[in-house]
Protein backbone atom coordinates (compact mmCIF):
# COMPACT_ATOMS: atom_id res chain seq x y z
CA UNK A 1 0.00 0.00 0.00
CA UNK A 2 0.80 3.34 -0.45
CA UNK A 3 0.20 6.78 1.06
CA UNK A 4 0.04 10.11 -0.39
CA UNK A 5 0.07 12.64 2.53
CA UNK A 6 -1.59 16.33 1.78
CA UNK A 7 -0.11 18.69 3.88
CA UNK A 8 -2.19 21.51 5.02
CA UNK A 9 -3.53 22.49 1.75
CA UNK A 10 -5.72 25.22 3.65
CA UNK A 11 -6.81 28.70 2.18
CA UNK A 12 -4.75 30.39 4.64
CA UNK A 13 -1.64 28.82 3.71
CA UNK A 14 -2.40 29.46 -0.06
CA UNK A 15 -4.14 33.13 -0.65
CA UNK A 16 -5.11 33.71 2.55
CA UNK A 17 -3.07 34.96 5.53
CA UNK A 18 0.03 33.40 4.96
CA UNK A 19 -0.43 32.93 1.38
CA UNK A 20 2.23 32.94 -1.36
CA UNK A 21 2.76 33.10 -5.00
CA UNK A 22 4.07 30.05 -4.87
CA UNK A 23 1.60 28.31 -2.87
CA UNK A 24 -0.87 29.50 -5.37
CA UNK A 25 1.40 27.88 -8.25
CA UNK A 26 0.73 24.19 -6.90
CA UNK A 27 -2.61 23.62 -6.24
CA UNK A 28 -3.20 22.64 -9.55
CA UNK A 29 -0.56 19.67 -9.30
CA UNK A 30 -1.28 18.65 -5.83
CA UNK A 31 -5.08 17.91 -7.46
CA UNK A 32 -3.40 16.50 -10.30
CA UNK A 33 -1.01 14.13 -7.78
CA UNK A 34 -4.00 13.30 -5.54
CA UNK A 35 -6.42 12.66 -9.17
CA UNK A 36 -4.20 10.30 -10.34
CA UNK A 37 -2.63 8.98 -6.87
CA UNK A 38 -2.93 4.88 -6.62
CA UNK A 39 -3.38 4.39 -2.80
CA UNK A 40 -4.47 5.79 0.11
CA UNK A 41 -4.89 9.67 0.82
CA UNK A 42 -4.57 11.87 4.19
CA UNK A 43 -5.05 15.34 4.55
CA UNK A 44 -3.06 17.38 7.04
CA UNK A 45 -4.74 20.60 8.38
CA UNK A 46 -3.49 23.29 10.42
CA UNK A 47 -6.06 23.53 13.49
CA UNK A 48 -5.70 26.52 15.55
CA UNK A 49 -8.68 27.87 18.41
CA UNK A 50 -9.35 31.63 18.92
CA UNK A 51 -6.33 31.86 21.17
CA UNK A 52 -4.04 31.15 18.50
CA UNK A 53 -2.25 34.53 19.94
CA UNK A 54 -1.42 33.59 23.28
CA UNK A 55 -0.16 30.27 22.46
CA UNK A 56 3.75 29.76 21.95
CA UNK A 57 3.55 29.54 18.23
CA UNK A 58 1.30 32.65 18.29
CA UNK A 59 3.77 34.53 20.23
CA UNK A 60 6.38 33.66 17.57
CA UNK A 61 4.13 34.01 14.54
CA UNK A 62 1.91 36.62 15.06
CA UNK A 63 -0.80 36.35 12.51
CA UNK A 64 -3.70 34.67 13.02
CA UNK A 65 -4.42 31.43 10.61
CA UNK A 66 -6.43 28.26 10.55
CA UNK A 67 -8.90 29.24 13.14
CA UNK A 68 -10.56 26.19 13.68
CA UNK A 69 -14.11 26.64 11.51
CA UNK A 70 -13.13 29.52 9.66
CA UNK A 71 -12.85 29.55 5.82
CA UNK A 72 -9.03 30.25 6.34
CA UNK A 73 -9.17 26.44 7.87
CA UNK A 74 -10.91 24.75 5.02
CA UNK A 75 -9.00 22.85 2.34
CA UNK A 76 -8.55 24.87 -0.88
CA UNK A 77 -11.48 24.42 -3.05
CA UNK A 78 -9.89 22.23 -5.82
CA UNK A 79 -8.72 20.24 -3.61
CA UNK A 80 -11.59 19.50 -1.17
CA UNK A 81 -13.53 18.82 -4.03
CA UNK A 82 -11.50 16.02 -4.79
CA UNK A 83 -11.29 15.06 -1.17
CA UNK A 84 -15.15 14.85 -0.59
CA UNK A 85 -15.66 13.00 -4.11
CA UNK A 86 -13.15 10.27 -2.21
CA UNK A 87 -15.46 9.64 0.48
CA UNK A 88 -13.55 11.85 2.46
CA UNK A 89 -16.91 14.20 3.33
CA UNK A 90 -16.96 13.51 6.71
CA UNK A 91 -13.78 14.10 7.16
CA UNK A 92 -12.57 10.53 7.79
CA UNK A 93 -8.98 10.90 6.08
CA UNK A 94 -8.07 14.56 7.88
CA UNK A 95 -5.95 14.51 10.70
CA UNK A 96 -5.89 18.21 12.75
CA UNK A 97 -2.89 19.36 13.94
CA UNK A 98 -2.03 22.27 16.09
CA UNK A 99 0.98 22.33 15.54
CA UNK A 100 4.17 21.72 12.53
CA UNK A 101 3.77 17.74 12.81
CA UNK A 102 1.64 15.51 14.02
CA UNK A 103 2.42 12.51 15.77
CA UNK A 104 -1.24 11.69 15.34
CA UNK A 105 -0.17 10.95 11.84
CA UNK A 106 3.00 9.05 12.83
CA UNK A 107 1.04 6.97 15.22
CA UNK A 108 -1.57 6.01 12.35
CA UNK A 109 1.20 5.44 9.79
CA UNK A 110 2.28 2.96 12.11
CA UNK A 111 -0.49 1.26 13.36
CA UNK A 112 -1.59 0.48 9.54
CA UNK A 113 2.02 -0.53 8.98
CA UNK A 114 1.84 -3.08 11.26
CA UNK A 115 -1.46 -4.24 9.33
CA UNK A 116 -0.09 -4.26 5.92
CA UNK A 117 3.28 -3.02 5.26
CA UNK A 118 3.39 0.55 3.58
CA UNK A 119 5.56 0.49 0.35
CA UNK A 120 6.28 4.08 0.27
CA UNK A 121 4.69 7.29 1.45
CA UNK A 122 4.41 10.57 -0.52
CA UNK A 123 4.32 14.29 1.05
CA UNK A 124 2.93 17.10 -0.89
CA UNK A 125 1.70 20.51 0.38
CA UNK A 126 2.43 23.76 2.68
CA UNK A 127 5.11 24.79 4.01
CA UNK A 128 8.04 22.97 2.68
CA UNK A 129 10.04 24.44 5.20
CA UNK A 130 7.56 24.29 8.33
CA UNK A 131 5.30 21.59 8.12
CA UNK A 132 6.56 19.25 5.07
CA UNK A 133 9.76 19.06 6.63
CA UNK A 134 8.49 18.08 9.89
CA UNK A 135 5.78 15.67 9.30
CA UNK A 136 8.10 14.21 7.16
CA UNK A 137 11.07 13.55 10.01
CA UNK A 138 8.56 12.79 12.19
CA UNK A 139 7.11 9.97 9.61
CA UNK A 140 10.63 8.55 8.90
CA UNK A 141 10.94 8.78 12.83
CA UNK A 142 8.32 6.25 13.65
CA UNK A 143 8.91 4.11 9.92
CA UNK A 144 12.48 4.22 9.66
CA UNK A 145 12.49 1.41 7.17
CA UNK A 146 9.79 3.00 4.88
CA UNK A 147 10.85 5.06 2.08
CA UNK A 148 9.78 8.77 2.62
CA UNK A 149 9.05 10.90 -0.59
CA UNK A 150 8.47 14.59 -0.93
CA UNK A 151 7.41 15.48 -4.43
CA UNK A 152 9.13 19.43 -4.78
CA UNK A 153 6.98 20.40 -7.28
CA UNK A 154 3.96 19.85 -5.08
CA UNK A 155 5.56 21.78 -2.44
CA UNK A 156 6.20 25.38 -1.77
CA UNK A 157 7.88 27.08 1.29
CA UNK A 158 7.57 30.33 2.97
CA UNK A 159 9.91 31.33 0.94
CA UNK A 160 11.95 29.98 -2.15
CA UNK A 161 14.94 30.13 -0.68
CA UNK A 162 13.86 28.49 2.42
CA UNK A 163 11.84 25.80 0.48
CA UNK A 164 15.50 25.01 -1.58
CA UNK A 165 16.84 24.73 2.41
CA UNK A 166 14.34 22.23 3.75
CA UNK A 167 14.69 20.27 0.39
CA UNK A 168 18.58 20.54 0.97
CA UNK A 169 17.61 19.04 4.57
CA UNK A 170 15.37 16.48 3.84
CA UNK A 171 17.76 15.21 1.39
CA UNK A 172 20.50 14.67 4.34
CA UNK A 173 18.30 12.86 6.35
CA UNK A 174 17.84 10.16 3.67
CA UNK A 175 14.17 11.06 2.29
CA UNK A 176 13.72 11.16 -1.43
CA UNK A 177 12.81 14.60 -2.88
CA UNK A 178 11.77 14.22 -6.75
CA UNK A 179 10.49 16.80 -9.62
CA UNK A 180 13.03 19.59 -8.22
CA UNK A 181 13.44 22.54 -10.64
Amino acid sequence: MKYLIVVDMQNDFVDGALGTKEAEKIVHGVAEKIRYFDGRILYTKDTHENNYLETAEGKKLPVAHCIRGTKGWELVPEIQKLAEAAGNSEGANEIEKPTFGSVELGKLLARENEKEPIDSITLVGLCTDICVISNAMLIKAFLPETPIIVDASCCAGVTPESHRQALAAMKVCQIEVINEE
